[in-house]
């Protein structure tokens, strides 16, 4: 069973109610504020830790095809550790779990500083970040399993879009941090920061209650991966969540193009190319920040389908414009789309699963958001050689939005869901006296 969830809390009020993140889950639940402030240490972490693998591997091999090679070789694990670690999540106690992984990546981080400090080699950076990218997936299925268990059911999107939030300030302060750190104490220096940042997380992690096992779970392996499918299998909103993203991430994430694109459609250099990449998060980040309606919308499958075409729409655009600021503007609408998306995809997910099987298809979801924009750097690269780098985002936009659109046609109980009517009422519902609000009924909701 699940813990009992705390009661909501009154809402924010007024315009910062409507705009502004949600914090009412934040201050109201201790188990909440430890894990974002675990997870804030935890992301700025990993990011400067992405920024210096690359870098070093470039020092030592002076080899571009060697620095994407290290991307490829997480891919494995990345999927390995987010659906066997989803089955793991689900069997475990999952604060023992988190407080686990993240000690393992504290020791991976330090060996990566040794080997930085003792006359590196090149494979301990191939190692260590594929072990590091699988502990993580498994990680965030256990963080996105943990989350229904200790906020309202209707505080799960408000408590959604805050870990949001800080995952894209962890994309913006991350790599600026890096370049710093880089460049006056070296890459021992980065990776020694990012286990520390990994055993803040642990000990944060220990101040929440524990997370026992839901009652009938089953063993870890491939019999448990197979029963998280099957219970997919029958219910298309979660078809919808998992198979939108992957479209519009395969179809519509021209990431793999901005070099050739800085260079040659906007004549610039290397801040040109750091400002393409940048753009998509800081939108995110506004996005996040501005995320205090998400919470209360109802029909969540069709905000994810609204947001996902707005998502096409801008990279469409943006492969059509040769305007920098243009093209800048375009990628921050697409970015703050997509967070919205994300946000509405995960309390899907978490929502309209078991409590028995919350971290397999926890593990699922994190496998299709990892392994999707991989397969979208494949597929933008393969027909930026037939088309050019231009004619591949634009075509790849259309695909997005025809995708989009067949899915809609395909599955139409992701269309129709939408969140339980008194939850989506509780969630809407401020008092003015500041007393407590009735809580709403506990029941899973069964949707199209």
């Amino acid at each position: 069973m699940d813990p009992t969830p705390q009661e909501p809390r009154p809402r924010q009020s007024g315009l910062a109610r409507r705009l502004m993140v949600d914090l009412t889950p934040f201050r109201g639940s201790s188990d909440l504020r430890a894990l974002v402030i675990g997870q804030t240490a935890s992301v700025v972490g990993s990011q400067l830790t992405a920024v210096a693998v690359p870098y070093q591997v470039y020092q030592l091999a002076h080899s571009s095809l060697d620095v994407g090679l290290v991307s490829l070789a997480v891919l494995g694990p990345l999927l390995a550790g987010s659906l066997l670690g989803g089955s793991v999540v689900d069997s475990v106690d999952r604060r023992r779990l988190l407080v686990g992984l993240e000690l393992l990546m504290a020791l991976i981080s330090i060996g990566l500083a040794v080997n930085a400090w003792a006359g590196p080699a090149l494979w301990p950076l191939f190692v260590g970040p594929a072990l590091i990218g699988g502990l993580g997936t498994s990680e965030d299925a256990a963080l996105s399993a943990v989350l229904p268990a200790v906020v309202h059911r209707t505080e799960v999107a408000a408590a959604n879009a805050l870990l949001q939030a800080v995952f894209q300030f962890g994309l913006v302060v991350g790599p600026a941090g890096a370049g710093l750190l880089l460049a006056t104490a070296g890459p021992g220096a980065v990776f020694l920061i990012d286990a520390a940042t990994f055993l803040v997380a642990a000990v944060a992690t220990l101040l929440i209650t524990p997370q026992k096992p839901a009652s009938g779970s089953r063993p870890p392996g491939f019999r448990s991966i197979a029963e998280g499918l099957r219970f997919v299998r029958g219910r298309e909103d979660l078809q919808g969540v998992f198979l939108i993203d992957l479209n519009a991430t395969v179809f519509g994430l021209p990431r793999a193009l901005f070099p050739a694109l800085a260079t040659g459609v906007f004549g610039g250099g290397a801040t040109t190319l750091g400002l393409l990449y940048a753009a998509p998060g800081l939108g995110a980040l506004a996005g996040a920040l501005s995320s205090g309606w998400v919470g209360r919308i109802e029909r969540q499958g069709r905000a994810v389908i609204l947001a996902v075409l707005a998502w096409g729409l801008a990279i469409t655009g943006f492969g059509l414009v040769r305007l920098l600021p243009a093209a800048l503007l375009l990628l921050a609408i697409a970015g703050c789309a997509d967070v919205v998306s994300a946000v509405l995809r995960g309390t899907i997910v978490q929502l309209s699963a078991p409590a028995v099987l919350r971290g397999r298809l926890a593990g699922l979801q994190i496998a299709v958001v990892t392994g999707g924009p991989r397969l979208g750097d494949l597929e933008s690269g393969a027909v930026a050689g037939v088309v050019g780098a231009t004619g591949s985002v634009v075509l790849g936009g259309v695909l997005c939005l025809a995708g989009t659109m067949a899915l809609v046609q395909a599955l139409p109980g992701f269309r129709q869901q939408k969140q339980d009517p008194a939850e989506a009422r509780m969630a809407g519902y401020r008092t003015g006296s500041g007393r407590p609000v009735r809580r709403a009924p506990r029941r899973h909701r069964s949707s199209g």
